[in-house]
């Protein structure tokens, strides 16, 4: 046991390990208040006083329900640093709650509980485009917003770099295109590109096409024995093994089956992962607390996803085959000494698989919804791909093309029901900069919420209605700023697979509409009514399908 006077010194002595590595515990989390971007520590006695606490609580007075006057300097910090933040931080300028302004704590209760999306929405409704709801976090609902955050930028402008919070780190040491800097980004994406270009998206239709027939059979077949079918696992099927057959060369099985393989299971588990991680992210102190609530079985699930990527990765690019229209095709044709390194190819399998598929999917599933509340929505649409096309064989990537109330559906499906709700941070670079003409100073992380933005009174008219017509230049909406809604990002950093994703919603919703008549069961009537954790937490989405009789 230590000495009084060694314990005095251990108090002190700031130059001493334990010191320096409580004042690092301070800076990165202790007190909530903390503003982790804007480098403010604590003053030194009270860390090391701090750190006494938690070292020897046995003789602490904070474990002892006494509160004696060195503790009353710890409180006394707290509060300074909540004022400092509200009212006197370089972003206290900023419309927003000034409780939010104070804390980070308002912000991860409505993250955790699966509001934040929709908090957020009410808040740029009472305070406008521009909303600080953080210490260090500001939020723009604003094309302008896209622009300067994301957009590209001209010679000597610096970049907003990723807020690395919202990511997890990489499996091994290799980068990813989302991990990436600006420089391996681009290296990344050219090769990737290959595999999205307009060549490459007519050479896999084919595979396209197999698995939506298979998915017409599967439901036809569910019709004909008069089952209610939960599309949300259906669509779901069919987005995974297009994108398991497009990425490692064979499909995931889930639509043969009728029932979700093993390992795509764990996907979404990767997703209730992400919001406790980012949690964690932030407010470090909390993290034993914040981990009990983590069923173990997640991790170990998430680490399994992302070694079998890995292998399935590898075995696709054993076989050596350039002939087969397929991600890795492309992969192994044009990568060269600057291309990419096995582990790299292994993350961005990972990566195409998540985004190639669990999006889709969404869109698919809140797009049926919404059709399925709007009856003369639904008949419009159907009437149109009806008409439209005599035979299903004549539904084709360039044919669907012309169906402009489809393209305006899943348009308005984006806006009312983005895959992604939330906004990607990014953080100001150094020397600030102004966005929406507020002064962000460096290290602030600024987003455009994807939710928010698409919802908000201040860019739409009847934004809480499913109205394609307000993407067909209908005079009601003039004064829409639909270039708000960018569900595939902005930017040198947009989704790569836009264009697939297209295809893909337009065949999908095209044959199924072509095929059958579609009602939606009274339980899924509030089936928008969902948390948010990170994604969707979509319930079932029950539907009745009927064959269409086309001889009368």
């Amino acid at each position: 046991m230590q000495t009084q006077s060694e314990l005095e010194h251990l108090r002190l002595d700031g130059r001493s390990s334990a010191c320096r590595q409580l004042n690092t515990f301070c800076s990165s989390g202790f007190p909530v208040f903390y503003d982790e971007m804007v480098q403010t520590p604590l003053p030194r006695m009270d860390s090391n006083l701090f750190y006494f606490h938690l070292r020897y609580p046995a003789r602490s007075t904070m474990y002892a329900g006494r509160v004696e006057k060195p503790d009353r300097r710890v409180l006394f910090a707290v509060v300074v640093k909540t004022l400092y933040n509200a009212f006197v931080h370089p972003l206290a300028k900023i419309p927003g709650p000034r409780l939010y302004a104070a804390s980070n704590l308002p912000y991860l209760a409505g993250l955790l509980s699966g509001r934040w999306p929709y908090i957020l929405r009410d808040l740029h409704d009472k305070y406008g485009p521009v909303v600080r709801f953080t210490p260090n976090d500001v939020s723009f609902i604003t094309p302008t917003g896209w622009q300067t955050i994301y957009g590209h930028k001209r010679h000597g402008q610096l970049s907003f770099q990723k807020d690395m919070r919202l990511y997890r780190s990489a499996l091994t040491n290799a980068d990813n295109i989302l991990l990436a800097d600006d420089a391996n980004h681009s290296r990344h994406r050219r090769l990737l590109a290959h595999a999205f270009s307009e060549k490459a998206l007519r050479g896999q239709e084919w595979v396209l096409n197999h698995y939506l027939t298979l998915l017409i059979q599967q439901l036809a077949k569910r019709s004909d024995e008069d089952q209610v079918v939960n599309m949300v696992q259906w669509y779901n099927f069919t987005t995974f093994d297009i994108i398991g057959d497009l990425a490692f060369g064979e499909p995931f099985g889930c639509l043969e089956a009728g029932v979700y393989h093993p390992w795509v299971a764990t996907i979404f588990d990767g997703f209730r992962l992400a919001v406790f991680n980012q949690a964690i992210k932030r407010l470090p102190i909390a993290a034993p607390i914040l981990r009990r609530f983590i069923p173990q079985d997640l991790v170990k699930n998430q680490m399994d996803h992302l070694q079998l990527s890995f292998s399935k990765a590898q075995k696709r690019l054993e076989t050596g085959n350039t002939e087969r229209e397929d991600f890795m095709s492309y992969i192994l044709r044009f990568n060269d000494e600057k291309g990419m390194t096995p582990d790299e190819i292994g993350e961005n399998a990972n990566i195409l698989i998540l985004a190639g598929s669990e999006t889709t999917a969404t869109l698919l599933s809140g797009t049926t919804f919404w059709l399925l509340k709007n009856p003369r929505v639904y008949q419009t649409l159907v009437r149109e791909i009806r008409t439209m096309f005599a035979k299903e064989e004549d539904i084709t990537s360039i044919s669907v093309t012309n169906a402009k109330y489809l393209l305006a559906v899943l348009n308005e499906g984006l806006r009312i029901y983005p895959p992604s709700p939330g906004g990607l941070g990014r953080i100001a670079p150094s020397g600030g900069a102004i966005v929406d003409g507020y002064e962000i100073t460096e290290g602030t992380v600024v987003s455009v919420p994807h939710w928010a933005s698409y919802h908000s009174k201040h860019n739409f008219t009847l934004p809480e209605e499913f109205i394609p017509e307000r993407w067909m230049d209908d005079l009601r909406f003039t004064q829409d700023v639909r270039e708000v809604v960018q569900p595939f990002q902005f930017g040198p950093r947009n989704c790569l697979g836009k264009n697939l994703a297209y295809v893909e919603m337009r065949l999908i919703l095209a044959r199924m509409l072509w095929n059958f008549d579609l009602e939606l069961m009274p339980n899924s009537g509030r089936w928008n009514e969902q948390k948010i954790l990170s994604f969707w937490d979509k319930g079932p989405l029950d539907v009745k399908l009927r064959r269409v009789n086309r001889a009368l």
